[in-house]
């Protein structure tokens, strides 16, 4: 199975990852850390019903990874944009086989107090166009989510929008049943969510 864990928002910096939540949702993000293997770094914003938002960039002093980075950041062009969603698993192991294997292997990660694997493409680049979901596995007694103070906002619907949405949506409908998420034929690939938020309801593309 998979659940619904963070969503990503990535960005030429960090600060313009950062600025276009702060700016979408009217809250501030908290500090995150860095991420050696793949030679980025992030920031947070605890949500509601256990989930998190993670503002991510390129960091610039860090070295060049051996592989390409992780979301497909080695090409992102344009303007900081909600890029990718996460779902964990309790048994990566298991539920790989089931799924296409250009979603690539797990990588063992850690940040501190946190450990997790994370499922890399070997390219970076997910399928379909990135609008499938990048998958985790939390090996840590805390998830990072319970670690951030509360900001108020909750997550009401993700639109995931693809011209081959109803494709993935069949390829995953057996491991994922999350209402909030919904699939949308579009002629370009692209996240949408909207949030209750202390200011109404905001939405973050």
């Amino acid at each position: 199975m998979m659940i619904l864990d963070h969503l990503a928002v990535s960005g030429a910096t960090l600060d313009a990852a950062t600025d276009a939540i702060e700016s979408a949702l009217g809250v501030r993000l908290q500090p995150g850390g860095q991420h050696p293997v793949f030679g980025t770094h992030n920031q947070l914003l605890g949500l509601e019903d256990g989930l998190y938002l993670e503002a991510i960039a390129i960091d610039p002093a860090a070295p060049a990874p051996d592989r390409p980075r992780w979301f497909d950041l080695d090409r992102r062009t344009g303007p900081a944009r909600l890029t990718n969603w996460i779902c964990r698993s309790e048994d990566l192991t298991t539920l790989l086989p089931d799924l296409r294997p250009e979603v690539g292997r797990p990588i063992a990660l850690t940040r501190g107090a946190l450990a997790w694997d994370m499922v890399v493409p070997d390219d970076g680049v997910l399928p379909f166009d990135n609008m499938h979901p990048a998958l985790i596995q939390w090996r840590c007694a805390d998830h990072p989510a319970q670690m951030l103070a509360p900001s108020g906002c909750r997550l009401h619907r993700l639109t995931v929008a693809h011209p081959q949405a109803a494709t993935l949506q069949s390829l995953l409908k057996a491991f994922l049943k999350d209402d909030r998420v919904a699939f949308e034929t579009a002629d370009a690939p692209g996240l949408c969510a909207t949030f209750d938020t202390p200011h109404g309801q905001r939405t973050l593309e």
